[in-house]
């Protein structure tokens, strides 16, 4: 459904950028989604031509607004919504894991230590300088 104007978490859930318009209300919130370079609210609206960049995964997207859409289509129909201006992202193997703990979990026991050591790299019982 085509429309003249569109709120932008609804845009950016009708385009399939987040899986339920929830999560897009909630990332403008959190401050990940600017029209235009200004930060932007759940129900601030966009225009055809508009600039949306949008913070998901850890990685910027930008997109060229071409049609305004509140309600979800088929995929091939928001593909056609939009101009994706973002650079590709890098490899998946040129991206730094980071090893997280939960928090309160205590000390790592010998055989956690070792699974740590094992995932950034180093030898087990290598002394780090």
């Amino acid at each position: 459904m085509m429309a003249d104007t569109a709120r932008v978490d609804a845009w950016l859930w009708a385009v399939r950028v987040y899986k339920t318009r929830s999560a897009a209300t909630a990332a403008c919130r959190a401050g990940h989604v600017r029209v235009g370079g200004e930060h932007a609210k759940a129900a601030q609206t966009v225009r055809i031509g508009d600039e949306v960049r949008v913070r998901v995964s850890g990685f910027e997207r930008t997109f060229l607004v071409r049609a305004l859409l509140v309600k979800r289509v088929a995929a091939a129909v928001a593909a056609e919504s939009y101009l994706e201006i973002s650079p590709p992202p890098p490899p998946r193997d040129e991206i730094v894991h980071v090893a997280v703990r939960d928090r309160g979990a205590g000390r790592p026991t010998k055989r956690e230590r070792r699974d740590m050591e094992k995932f950034l790299g180093r030898e087990p019982g290598a002394d780090v300088d």
